[in-house]
């Protein structure tokens, strides 16, 4: 596995030296990860040169990405039990001028807010996750004003609208492309409001559990589409398919499966024991209405068992797994939940302060070589400690790696140099109003 410098070692010395710098950064410097906070506990650190790395050098992040993506292959890859899965991430932000950013749905906040989406896909294989991609939404209102885009410096090629389906099915391509070994693809219902997304994968020869809405229509036999033919020489010919079999919601298929008699299946360990659910496996036929094709696929529902439990639906083409398999493969998505909440806490994933999309790329790029790391070191020590976390890891990085030695003129030294920044941010919001 490449070290930080491998990584960069097509780059000049100088640009190696502050993506250390900075990836240090990410992994030492407490709750907050800006550069500023960066900056007062890295070694020789400087923020405005940190800016100038993060914002203007010309190194590919696209590269290093790559990079990262097969070295965690080489820790996690396996055809059988790794799966990739699909999630998009929220980054909440004031203004107008950063990269991307709109009123949209973030669902960290489970809210509309201004701010920026992700689309991601991370590689898991069992409790281990890490990133290999990502990808930044673009609403239209950006991909129809050439004139921000180019404020922006967004690429010609990338200021084409895409919607958050179209760019989760460029990473599995480019998964594949690359050689990531995965088992099946896992998403949230977002993918599985419509089943575009499923059937893409599943024309791609990739097996998937994807989540879905309870009021997804679904058949219990084919529906055997036809074109009616005319009765009278009046109007037009029909074009329009239609079906004389009963469609159904998933939710009814639920009601009527009696989840409470299924049998109880242990998945996997936890802090707070097995996991348990419920389990229930339906094959059904998704039509979509639009043409003749109808898809023989699964749908899998789970439901926890205890006091406070939760039921989660999917729709599955994995017709050769038997029913544990399938609850298995579906709760395995809580992992790549697991990864943003340690991404953003402890490397720093939503703390940057940069408004261009190469900024956005370097920084992404970077806290995805600070998960590789944390996830190297938890396998490299899982033996000895079986329960290292990445905010252990954090811990003990701030502790042992060197730092910035604080005398009492530099913290002076750091209050004035705040004092200023914050001066100047009120001289800004007074001349604004």
């Amino acid at each position: 596995m490449k070290t930080y410098s491998e990584h960069f070692q097509s780059y000049r010395h100088d640009v190696s030296d502050k993506a250390r710098q900075y990836a240090c950064g990410l992994m030492q410097s407490g709750t907050r990860k800006n550069m500023d906070r960066m900056a007062e506990v890295v070694t020789d650190a400087n923020s405005r040169n940190l800016q100038q790395f993060i914002t203007h050098s010309k190194w590919n992040a696209c590269d290093v990405i790559n990079h990262v993506a097969m070295d965690v292959n080489e820790l996690l890859g396996d055809r059988h039990k790794a799966c990739l899965l699909i999630d998009e991430t929220g980054f909440a932000k004031q203004g107008q001028m950063s990269v991307g950013v709109a009123r949209q749905w973030l669902g960290r906040l489970g809210k509309v807010d201004n701010g920026q989406v992700a689309v991601c896909g991370a590689l898991a294989n069992n409790h281990m996750v890490a990133p290999i991609d990502i990808r930044l939404y673009l609403p239209k209102k950006w991909t129809d004003d050439p004139a921000r885009c180019e404020k922006a410096d967004i690429p010609a090629e990338s200021r084409v609208f895409k919607t958050k389906d179209e760019l989760a099915l460029e990473i599995v391509k480019d998964a594949v492309k690359k050689g990531i070994e995965f088992g099946w693809v896992g998403a949230d219902a977002g993918y599985g409001k419509g089943p575009g997304f499923c059937r893409a994968l599943d024309q791609m020869g990739q097996r998937f559990v994807i989540d879905v809405h309870s009021d997804f229509s679904v058949y219990l036999e084919d529906p055997l589409p036809y074109i009616p033919e005319k009765t009278t020489r009046r109007g037009p010919n029909f074009k329009r398919f239609r079906t004389d079999a009963k469609k159904i919601e998933a939710q009814e298929i639920v009601r009527e499966c009696g989840l409470e008699h299924q049998p109880i299946l242990k998945l996997r360990s936890t802090s707070r024991g097995h996991l348990k659910v419920r389990a229930f496996c339906q094959p059904v036929s998704v039509w979509d209405g639009e043409t003749d094709r109808v898809d023989n696929w699964l749908l899998v529902v789970t439901q926890t068992v205890g006091r406070h439990s939760d039921t989660k639906i999917s729709m599955s083409n994995c017709i050769d797994a038997d029913l544990k398999e399938l609850a298995w493969m579906q709760r395995q998505r809580y992992w790549v939940e697991r990864g943003f909440e340690d991404a953003k806490s402890e490397c720093g994933m939503a703390d940057y302060q940069v408004r261009k999309w190469s900024a956005w790329h370097h920084h992404m790029a970077l806290v995805m070589m600070a998960m590789l790391f944390m996830l190297s070191e938890r396998i490299r020590h899982a033996e000895t400690y079986p329960l290292l976390s990445c905010a252990d890891i954090e811990e003990l990085l701030a502790r042992f790696l060197p730092r910035r030695t604080m005398t009492r003129q530099e913290v002076i030294r750091q209050m004035e140099h705040r004092h200023r920044k914050r001066q100047a941010a009120i001289n800004s919001h007074a001349r604004c109003g």
